[in-house]
């Protein structure tokens, strides 16, 4: 502990490498191609969700409200990350300096420590919607939403802060080529030319609060749910409760099965192509697909899309 605290300013790397998927020119114009679709798609799937609700009144409750945070915390992570990657593939340089590396960890982590706890608001929303429907807008009203958002965000932007501060502050004397497409805390902390334990005993404690106990939540809310949903009597009611969750179950299997597997590993070695493959998979694909599945099997957000469809129709 005491060599850590002592470690700053002893850095003589002043700029990483990042080697990504790939040295192959013609095999990175390919990945672009692919990686900039998947962006764009990504972009244009939450940004459609956020602007259908926004112009449809009928989708101004919390379950709404809710899912266009989650679509803003998704085209959030990916922007950290797939620009600087897209740039890398075009370019004979995959150079990133050592404060646009920390500025990319950090925006990293403040969104996904943020959506992983926001997975918690989201949960708490379908356990009132249906152990409480009568009283759901009563209990879910305006002023407790926006503080509940408000606070995630608030402690997103401060644990990351935390998480980057400490990976950040260790000494880099080289190597400088980090095995990932854009800065990660654990590919970083690897190059340190110090012992790590304190710093890894750190991040393993903040993903042991910030991974489990969310999803510890997540779970219990989620028991309650089905025990409410099996009270039910009719079989058309039953399914319309669990079609609800359905949604937000598998968003959150999408989210936080990688996550547990990149961040709650014991040992430190997270440098290999196993890992950057499942790390795209949870950020691009999990941003692409988290509109997909919203709006597929929700009728009100496809409703809400054919009127602002029909009604630009009837403008022009």
């Amino acid at each position: 502990v005491k060599d850590f605290l002592t470690s700053s300013n002893h850095s003589s790397v002043t700029e990483f490498v990042l080697l990504g998927f790939s040295n192959d020119p013609a095999l990175n114009k390919i990945l672009f191609i692919i990686f900039l679709l998947l962006y764009f798609c990504s972009v244009l799937g939450n940004g459609l969700i956020i602007i259908l609700i926004c112009l449809d009144s009928h989708l101004h409750t919390p379950m709404y409200f809710f899912l266009c945070i989650l679509s803003i915390l998704d085209m959030g992570i990916i922007t950290a990350t797939v620009p600087q990657l897209l740039v890398h593939l075009l370019s004979s340089s995959r150079l990133i300096s050592f404060a646009g590396c920390w500025v990319q960890m950090y925006l990293f982590a403040c969104f996904g420590l943020t959506e992983c706890m926001f997975f918690v608001v989201m949960a708490y929303d379908r356990y009132v919607a249906i152990c409480y429907p009568l009283r759901y807008m009563l209990i879910l009203n305006w002023d407790l939403c926006v503080r509940l958002v408000v606070g995630t965000w608030a402690s997103g932007f401060f644990l990351s802060l935390v998480h980057t501060y400490f990976t950040m502050k260790l000494p880099f004397c080289g190597p400088n080529k980090v095995n990932h497409y854009f800065c990660e805390g654990p590919s970083v902390r690897s190059l340190a030319c110090m012992d790590t334990h304190f710093i890894e005993m750190v991040d393993f404690f903040l993903s042991f609060f910030l991974v489990l106990v969310p999803l510890s939540f997540i779970l219990a809310s989620y028991v309650r749910i089905t025990m409410a949903i099996l009270k039910i009597k009719s079989t058309q009611g039953r399914y319309k409760a669990f079609s609800t969750c359905a949604s937000h179950v598998i968003v959150v299997t999408m989210f936080y099965a990688p996550s547990i597997y990149i961040y709650m590993r014991p040992n430190s070695n997270y440098s290999s192509e196993r890992d950057k493959q499942i790390s795209l998979f949870s950020n691009m694909i999990t941003a692409l697909l988290n509109p997909v599945v919203y709006s597929l099997r929700n009728k009100d957000i496809k409703t809400a899309f054919i009127k602002v469809v029909m009604r630009n129709r009837v403008v022009w």
